[in-house]
């Protein structure tokens, strides 16, 4: 190397209040530092003592206190703090980054999150599945899937609610925050599962302004619902049966122009009533929260609504206002159906996830 690129690598330190001189030499080859460091302080010692004075005897005189030794590990870079620095740095914007999502992410992501926005008990939790898509409820369409059992489990729950005053019926109310939740795919299953149960269940499509429950079972939707309220049709002519003798379904029929005056009128009030005498259970898939206040008319029927929270659908600032909605009108919900939960793949290759008891349900890949 030349003298230039060798003074480069050398470094010398007077220690203040000391008469020591450092000498500190920093190259890739340890053995070639400790080399340069010892032979520039014998360099620097003769030529203190021989070149600098014209005199044998020279009044300043150097001396090696300590040599130069053999490093037992480089100087740069540290491992070891590099790693714990690392290491702390990542910690701090993992917990930075969390922050910042739960900041910026307002969508519903979680278990957690719909239960501590609505304080409201979990009935189930339905795992994202092109099955529950499909025209035919998954509980007819695939009924051994883990979908279908999770859908069974929500039945259980519900049976457990207690039945419309006066009468031994059961009259649920299923709504949403926002549209595609999957409001109405809960609705139709539920109904096929209580069905599949042997009871008498009627299902009606109260959301008149975007009817969807014929489309979503491939039925006839010419008349329903707004015939009925608008004195046009008798329920027996807007009432179709559906996969088993005591499941019927009465679609919403044709987009009226004033579906709230219908819906809370006195006639869908006693429609509901006789339907009450008639089936074990009378499910109303109502409007989205967040576009009418249906579902408070109904829930005061029914003395509370179920409520579906869709991940990655639901916005929880207007879950929150819903829950809000429904307080200051004394509707309880019930119980929350959380849709679209995440599934994981398992090392066996298989999808799972958590239902809402916090079990580990697992299916094989190919009913994914």
């Amino acid at each position: 190397m030349t003298l230039s690129e060798l003074a480069e690598k050398i470094t010398v330190a007077n220690p203040e209040d000391t008469m020591l001189i450092d000498i500190s030499v920093e190259t890739d080859n340890a053995a070639q530092s400790q080399k340069i460091a010892n032979q520039v302080a014998k360099s620097l010692s003769e030529t203190v003592q021989s070149s600098l004075y014209s005199s044998k005897n020279s009044p300043v005189k150097l001396a090696v206190v300590q040599k130069a030794t053999l490093p037992t590990s480089p100087s740069s870079p540290n491992i070891k703090l590099n790693l714990l620095i690392g290491v702390l740095l990542g910690i701090i914007v993992g917990i930075l980054a969390a922050l910042l999502r739960d900041m910026t992410d307002t969508r519903l992501n979680s278990i957690q999150d719909l239960r501590r926005i609505t304080g409201a008990p979990l009935l189930g939790s339905i795992p994202t599945s092109d099955a529950v898509s499909k025209a035919k409820p998954v509980v007819i369409d695939d009924p051994n899937s883990m979908v279908a059992e999770e859908y069974r489990r929500i039945r259980g729950n519900l049976s457990f609610i207690a039945p419309v005053e006066g009468t031994h019926s059961r009259l649920l109310i299923v709504t949403s925050t926002l549209p595609s939740e999957g409001k109405t795919s809960t609705s139709t299953n539920l109904a096929a599962a209580f069905a599949e149960n042997g009871s008498r269940v009627l299902l009606i499509d109260a959301d008149l302004r975007h009817p969807s429950i014929s489309n979503k079972l491939e039925i006839d939707g010419s008349i329903g619902l707004s015939h009925v309220l608008s004195n046009q049709a008798n329920v027996a002519d807007a009432v179709q049966r559906y996969w088993k003798n005591d499941l019927h379904v009465m679609p919403a029929g044709p987009k009226p122009p004033n579906a709230s005056l219908l819906l809370n009128s006195t006639l869908m009030e006693a429609m509901i009533q006789q339907a009450l005498k008639q089936y074990d259970y009378v499910i109303v898939d109502t409007t989205p929260l967040d576009i009418a206040a249906d579902a408070g008319m109904f829930g005061r029927i029914s003395k509370g609504i179920v409520l579906v929270g869709g991940r990655g659908v639901c916005d929880k600032k207007e879950l929150a206002e819903s829950v809000t909605q429904l307080k200051n009108v004394n509707v309880p919900i019930i119980g929350t159906i959380f849709n679209f939960a995440e599934q994981h793949k398992s090392r066996k290759g298989n999808y799972y996830y958590y239902d809402s008891e916090g079990k580990k349900q697992e299916r094989h890949a190919h009913a994914a």
